[in-house]
């Protein structure tokens, strides 16, 4: 799908073996704060204890160290801190296989093995190893032509003890699917605005789905001007790089088997519950008219990770399934400044028929999610969540750490919150009541798109959103702080962090909790 392989998918395998029989090029011990390591060699596990015994080795989180072992098959090994056994979660789990396949490319190895013990063999662990594995095979310097840090990882073993093995070997599996789809939306979100337009990005979406329960519609210029998409359109008016609407669609088995759910019943009444999501990509962002700073504007090619985590999902759905029916609506444009773009004083009409005064080109995000949510809702949408790079006033109150979340009713917002934790994204309610919408008033439009104070500005774009959402349960997710790394850790290379793509499709998957 990219111009540039950003990955290259790990053989993952789950292998019952003696650690002294593991064959890669690394073997990677987990050593936790207090506690055992696994079974291994004495000649290891005195080196282990003397670097404990030695304070050189705490067992604290990420910690590494490297040493030989002539009494493994893979005398190259690497100790893992991997914190309180006690405090082992799908978190640290997925982070532990991340740090283990990046600090293994790191020395030029491409087969990496993980032993797995204690706490790590709970099958919900060993999925969320295997996925970070699979995140460490994300490459953030594709376009170089030389001096490639990483070598590829090419597989990865998790190995576990005998009476383990039977129930993890789907694990597994599905931690690799989860895994990719995080990949899939990082690729996308790492493409060059020269490369990624959004063109191009529709061109991208429909090659990715080819031949997979996933069906796409793509909708051009003259198709959003048919439908009347007047905020999309205006903010695409400025660049000469035509906007794009892609439209994806997942039915269950049976669904897609009888016909129900399908466009030609929409005004069937709904049998069953549609989860619609809803993700903004701009592929580049100069603010148009209310132009951005000239420092970090290159960043503004990120501007479309929500897009991109919607595409993440779908790959993910495609491939595991879900319980429900599932659109993505992903308005794509470039925000440019130019002698036709839209201006600060404009008055835009959405194809809800609601009208915008313009106070700020550079809110531009919450314009084409705006035609984006109501088009979800003609196609049948009963549950929305929208996902968009929107606000630095929600990195501001947040920082990199959270993502912000809006929605009505609280049971939905909460519903949306608790698949955010399972699926391991951090996401943090936020208040929108009714005092918040003095902040969008017009004197001549509905409303404004960006209100005239720095304070809430999160929130009054939230509140901008909800009108759009219509009597459909709607969920806000402002990934503006977190949906790429400024510096690098362990487990994540500086650049696009795939976030929110495992709340979606767990979101999916879980759609017998909430519908």
């Amino acid at each position: 799908m990219p111009s540039r392989e950003f990955y290259t998918m790990p053989t993952l395998r789950l292998v019952v073996a003696a650690p002294a029989d593991v064959q890669a090029d690394v073997v990677v011990v987990p050593v936790p704060s207090e506690g055992t390591v696994p079974a291994l060699p004495d000649g290891l596990t005195a080196a282990i204890g003397a670097l404990r015994d030695g304070k050189e080795l705490k067992g604290e989180p990420f910690e590494m160290h490297w040493l030989r072992a002539d009494e493994l098959a893979s005398p190259r090994v690497l100790l893992l801190g991997a914190g309180s056994g006690a405090s082992m979660s799908t978190d640290v789990a997925r982070r532990l296989g991340t740090t283990a396949g990046l600090a293994a490319r790191s020395r030029g190895q491409g087969h990496v093995a993980v032993l797995a013990s204690g706490a790590l063999q709970a099958e919900e662990h060993v999925r969320a190893l295997a996925e970070g594995l699979t995140l460490a095979a994300f490459h953030v310097d594709a376009y170089k032509t030389k001096d490639r840090k990483l070598a590829d990882l090419q597989s990865a073993a998790i190995v576990v003890s005998e009476g383990a093995a039977s129930t993890l070997a789907d694990a597994v599996a599905l931690g690799g699917v989860l895994g990719e789809a995080t990949n899939v939306a990082r690729a996308v979100a790492h493409e060059p605005p020269n490369v990624l337009t959004p063109a191009v990005l529709a061109e991208r979406a429909v090659e990715l789905f080819a031949g997979t329960p996933v069906s796409v519609e793509v909708l051009d210029e003259a198709a959003l001007r048919d439908k009347q998409m007047g905020l999309l359109l205006g903010v695409a008016q400025g660049s000469v790089n035509a906007p794009r609407m892609i439209v994806l669609t997942y039915e269950p088995d049976a669904n897609r088997e009888s016909g129900v759910g399908s466009r030609e019943s929409q005004d069937a009444p709904a049998a069953a519950p549609v989860l619609g999501l809803v993700g903004k990509a701009v592929t580049f962002d100069t603010g148009g008219i209310s132009i951005k700073p000239a420092d970090n504007m290159d960043r503004m090619k990120y501007d479309m990770c929500g897009g991109a985590a919607v595409l993440g999902a779908f790959h993910a759905l495609a491939r595991v399934g879900a319980p429900c029916k599932v659109i993505g609506v992903i308005p794509s444009v470039e925000n440019m400044p130019s002698g036709t773009a839209f201006r600060p004083g404009d008055v835009l009409t959405g194809a809800s028929g609601l009208t915008v005064e313009i106070t700020n080109t550079d809110a531009e995000g919450r314009l084409i999610l705006g035609d984006a949510l109501w088009y979800a809702r003609q196609l049948g949408a009963t549950h929305l969540v929208d996902i968009a790079t929107l606000t630095g006033a929600c990195a501001v109150a947040l920082g990199r750490v959270a993502s912000g979340l809006f929605g009505t009713p609280d049971t939905w917002r909460d519903a949306v919150r608790e698949a955010g934790t399972r699926g391991g994204d951090f996401l943090w309610p936020l208040p929108m009541t009714d005092d918040y919408k003095e902040l969008l008033k017009s004197d001549i439009a509905d409303m404004v798109n960006a209100a005239g104070t720095r304070y809430g500005g999160a929130i009054s774009a939230a509140i901008f959103l909800k009108a759009f959402a219509g009597d459909a349960a709607w969920a806000h997710l402002d990934i503006a702080g977190t949906a790429w790394a400024d510096e690098p850790k362990p487990y994540q290379p500086k650049g696009p962090t795939g976030v929110a793509v495992r709340t979606l499709i767990e979101l999916a998957r879980s759609a017998g909790s909430w519908a």
